[in-house]
């Protein structure tokens, strides 16, 4: 079969694509943007990837087209397949055909943390010995991918709450018919599809029908909204996890970091994890995954000791260069809490140093200012925010500059972004680039300005 795969440069869709090439189908694809890491896995594949929508893009002798959620109605390509009467699909359900019928699958879902936890479930059952399949929305540091068939039955993947495609707009998890669904947490976001938190609840609760009996829900027993989803109706059995006592599943931590901890299940000790991840969210990460795993009958108390090494997935807090004592890091960063509990977990790792933080607010909630107000406070734990406020943000980027618990300022493009942070940084600074777009490759640029180049 030969593909055509609109919109290839997603981490979703490049995962799609990786497997279709894994199982030996022919692959093309194009998008309008293309940047790292996920274009140079494809290129490293031997994918050939075209700039934009052109409908010269599309080689005439593909079997079916495969479209990304992030085009719609009006883009050439799209108008082309209709008009021509092309065979298409979605990714989501070209992963449901073709690569999860016989798969015991764990789907993972969250307003946050889906593609951490993925990657731990993932390196979780890989150490246990199941050679686990995945999709994971961001290049697995442990694998150097972030999709493969696996060779084991379990597959896991990330479970997104956004849109399918232009032609089916239910949330991409709902065909995924997984055996084990976790439920790491449910917040308002997606401020251009959901008019409120009750229809992203809605959703989940299409997940949580697709659940069979015999299979599991893992569910974050400190989130009230998922127990509000739960409550429309339930007809899995559910394992709780989360922080402290009065969980199935519980991590007591032994440093304020996150980086020690032990799990517990059903009040009986199950194992210590020591790792390299910051922060009270990635424990909570390790326990749904560490659940998850468990529930497929995989030995993961064996694999505990595997996370010792675990490198997560780029671009989440990652460091991308230490110059002169200061640490550059990137962060894929998408929501005020995500942003606050991830400045959390680096403040209580370096202490009273400085926290620098150039914030790019790229999501379209954040662009949409769905989440204006909170974005301040979610910033308390920086020393120094360098706000990006480009002159087509629709809303005052000043008011989260005014409302800054600390020192902060607003810029208009990254270069001036980068003079601003070069003119403030010293020596023993941390510097966090967050956005969830390619930021002009701003953190690489950033480093290699310390480093004099």
């Amino acid at each position: 079969m030969k593909l055509h795969i609109l919109g290839i440069a997603g981490t979703f869709m490049g995962g799609v694509a990786a497997l279709a090439r894994e199982l030996g189908h022919q692959v093309e694809g194009s998008d309008q943007a293309v940047y790292p890491p996920m274009s140079t896995q494809l290129e490293r594949l031997g994918i050939q990837l075209s700039q934009g929508y052109s409908v010269d893009n599309l080689s005439s002798d593909c079997d079916a087209i495969v479209i990304g959620n992030a085009l719609s109605r009006g883009n050439p390509a799209v108008e082309h397949v209709l008009n021509h009467g092309l065979n298409y699909t979605s990714g989501a359900e070209w992963l449901r055909d073709h690569v999860l019928p016989g798969r015991e699958t764990i789907a993972v879902a969250g307003t946050h943390g889906k593609t951490t936890t993925t990657s731990i479930a993932a390196r979780l059952l890989d150490a246990a010995g199941a050679s686990p399949g995945f999709l994971i929305g961001g290049v697995a540091e442990d694998f150097g991918v972030s999709a493969r068939i696996g060779e084991g039955k379990a597959f896991v993947v990330e479970a997104d709450e956004y849109d399918t495609a232009f032609f089916d707009k239910r949330s991409k998890f709902v065909h995924y018919r997984p055996r084990v669904a976790i439920l790491n947490n449910l917040e308002y976001d997606h401020a251009d599809i959901f008019p409120d938190i009750e229809a992203i609840q809605r959703q989940f609760h299409h997940l949580v029908r697709t659940v069979p009996g015999n299979g599991r829900l893992i569910v974050n027993g400190e989130d009230a909204h998922l127990q509000t989803v739960l409550a429309q109706g339930c007809w899995t059995p559910v394992e709780t996890f989360g922080i402290g006592e009065g969980f199935d599943w519980g991590a007591h931590l032994i440093h304020d970091d996150g980086s020690v901890f032990d799990v517990t299940h059903k009040g009986a000790h199950f194992g210590r994890v020591e790792w390299s991840l910051l922060g009270r969210h990635n424990v909570m990460n390790a326990l749904a995954a560490i659940a998850a795993g468990e529930a497929l009958g995989a030995d993961i108390r064996s694999a505990l000791p595997a996370l010792k090494a675990f490198q997560s997935v780029k671009r989440r807090l990652e460091i991308v260069g230490e110059v002169d004592g200061i640490t550059v890091y990137d962060d894929f960063a998408h929501h005020p809490t995500a942003i606050a509990t991830t400045l959390a977990g680096l403040r209580a790792r370096v202490g009273e140093a400085r926290i620098l933080v150039a914030m790019e607010p790229r999501s379209n909630s954040m662009r949409l200012g769905a989440h204006a107000d909170a974005l301040a406070p979610s910033l308390d734990d920086a020393d120094t925010v360098v706000f990006l406020k480009r002159p087509e943000l629709p809303w005052d980027g000043d008011k989260v500059i005014n409302a800054l618990k600390h020192d902060g300022i607003a810029v208009a493009d990254t270069d001036a972004l980068l003079i601003e942070l070069a003119t403030r940084v010293r020596r023993g600074d941390h510097v966090v680039f967050m956005s969830n777009g390619g930021f002009d490759a701003a953190p690489k640029r950033f480093a290699e300005k310390l480093r004099g180049q």
